[in-house]
């Protein structure tokens, strides 16, 4: 048999420090060789001071030491080590990270809560290994819940709510037995955050939901339902019915009743109250715990990374996870447009159908789909010079992930989705490289084309095809009824295509899906094929 490579993953997480060392075979083989969980309650002061403790700092500097000699003992080859919602949310971090390279000699890597959903979502994928695909999955920590709205394997929508159980503990002060209006209160403050979140009232009573998380895991015993491909299950309503119980027990009772930990004693109630309110909003009766989470998640990425399988797909659910980001931001300033979504569309199709032209790659695409998506945001301002509101929207909104020069060349991309061209005094422009202006001009290109096709805001044009000829790209619009609007707007936007690409763009229209009865909305003689005559640009 093949020597293992050596592989081991560190979530250092609110409520404690997790790691797993696994001897590796093969994507499907794998053989845990080390397991040990720490309860350092990283998580102590942030959420009131916003300081890391310095006793949580010097135990887990203890514990990342005597994971470094596990790590030795057992000669790891790679590792990940990230930390989540406590750690982003101390102003006194870097004295930790700090400290664990220089101690422990392993580099702890903070990271935001839309790469900590990702990790939680791909562990959850693969524990349920294709056979069951939840609609809703859920990471509640001691820092911050995770909610994701799924699609199948596509992110419909997320968000990081500040819903830990350790965060609620110490923000509330709750240190012992909860009476009633403690627990109206706590419920009162989930359903506020859960309800920004969600907006009108949904029902997910037939839809499959997982949550993660040690306190869900200890519930399910508490509370079971049956299962689903093996898969531990919490039955909200008998916890509900339990939790009146549990909630007059002080510490010590609940670790002697439900043979807990201390740690877990503190805020298993919390937990309840968060998953039982939620389980009321949404009409779930049932939350299937895959026993997976951040650490799972990293594993998996270190797996796939070494035998080179699914580093796209990886790609691929970042991608899916900040536009899902990018799309509840627009949401929550109350802009919801088809519009955007169209002409995200269409520029994605425009880019993959140019990608041997314009040689960009992934982060590229990425930045031009948010982009489109965010280029009419400003519409919630003032229709009048909305390109300037959703610039300044698109720069200082609250985008988890959203960052450094890909958020520049969005900023860019909205403010200059019309006509006009970026100079240095742009504050995102002059922030760019030489290189990355280039690029810029080309998605500018892919954007105004791609807006241009929806200018009735109608999506009359339902998809477009690129078919090149010697200095030739001909646009074949796919349209569901005729419209001379769109067209127009489409060959208006034109211009700086054929400056970037060195092509001339013509337009052929297929009209095979479009629908009976319908007219031009101007009465007007559609050509077959009509080339750009040099329209504004």
């Amino acid at each position: 048999m093949t020597a293992p490579i050596t592989i081991a993953a560190i979530d250092a997480g609110s409520n404690a420090v997790r790691m797993t060392i696994l001897g590796v075979y093969s994507p499907a083989e794998a053989v845990k060789l080390e397991s040990e969980r720490a309860p350092v309650r990283l998580g102590h002061g942030v959420f009131t001071r916003q300081m890391l403790d310095e006793r949580q700092i010097d135990e887990a500097v203890r514990v990342f030491m005597h994971f470094r000699s596990l790590f030795d003992r057992h000669r790891v080859q790679k590792y990940r080590a990230v930390a989540t919602s406590a750690v982003r949310d101390s102003q006194n971090r870097d004295v930790l990270l700090g400290r664990i390279a220089r101690e422990a000699g392993i580099e702890l890597e903070t990271i935001d809560g839309i790469e900590e959903a990702r990790l939680v979502r791909s562990a959850v994928a693969h524990a349920f290994g294709g056979k069951a695909h939840p609609r809703l999955i859920l990471d509640l920590g001691g820092g911050s819940l995770e909610i994701n709205d799924m699609n199948g394997d596509v992110v419909r929508r997320s968000v990081t709510l500040p819903l830990g159980t350790v965060r609620l503990m110490e923000s509330f002060g709750i240190t012992g037995p909860m009476v009633e209006e403690e627990v109206k209160m706590v419920r009162r403050y989930v359903r506020g955050l859960v309800q920004g979140f969600f907006g009108e009232r949904e029902d997910f009573s037939r839809s499959l939901a997982a949550v993660c998380g040690g306190n869900a895991e200890a519930l399910a015993r508490i509370a079971p339902a049956p299962s689903v491909h093996g898969c531990p299950a919490i039955d909200l309503n008998a916890l509900n019915n339990l939790l009146p119980q549990m909630l007059a027990m002080d510490i010590r009772e609940r670790m002697k009743a439900y043979a807990v930990r201390k740690d877990r004693a503190e805020v298993m109630g919390l937990a309840a109250i968060v998953l039982t309110t939620l389980g009321k909003m949404l009409e779930i009766g049932v939350l299937h715990t895959p026993e997976v989470g951040v650490r799972e998640g990293v594993l998996r990425d270190l797996i796939a990374d070494h035998f080179g399988l699914p580093v796209a797909a990886m790609q691929g659910e970042k991608s899916q996870a900040l536009l899902a980001a990018a799309r509840e931001f627009s949401h929550r300033l109350g802009y919801h447009s088809p519009h955007a979504e169209q002409v995200r569309h269409l520029a994605a199709s425009l880019f993959d159908q140019l990608q041997q032209r314009h040689k960009l790659g992934p982060e590229e695409k990425l930045t031009l789909e948010i982009a489109a998506m965010l280029h009419d945001l400003g519409h919630v301002v003032n229709r009048k010079s909305h390109h300037k509101h959703s610039e300044y929207l698109v720069r200082h909104g609250n985008i988890p992930g959203f960052e450094g020069a890909m958020r520049e060349m969005a900023t860019c991309l909205v403010r200059f989705h019309r006509k006009t061209m970026p100079d240095n005094g742009n504050e995102s422009y002059a922030a760019l490289t030489r290189d990355q202006k280039k690029t810029l001009r080309k998605l500018m290109a892919l954007l105004r084309i791609a807006d241009g096709l929806d200018f009735d805001y109608r999506q009359t044009i339902q998809d477009v095809t690129l078919e090149f000829k010697p200095g030739q790209a001909q646009f074949r619009l796919h349209m569901k009824r005729p419209s001379t609007i769109a067209l127009w707007g489409a060959q208006r936007k034109a211009g700086l295509f054929e400056q970037e690409f060195g092509l001339a763009p013509s337009f052929v229209l297929d009209m095979e899906r479009a629908e009976p009865g319908d007219e031009s909305p101007d009465n007007q003689p559609l050509a077959q094929i009509i080339p750009y005559r040099g329209q504004a640009r």
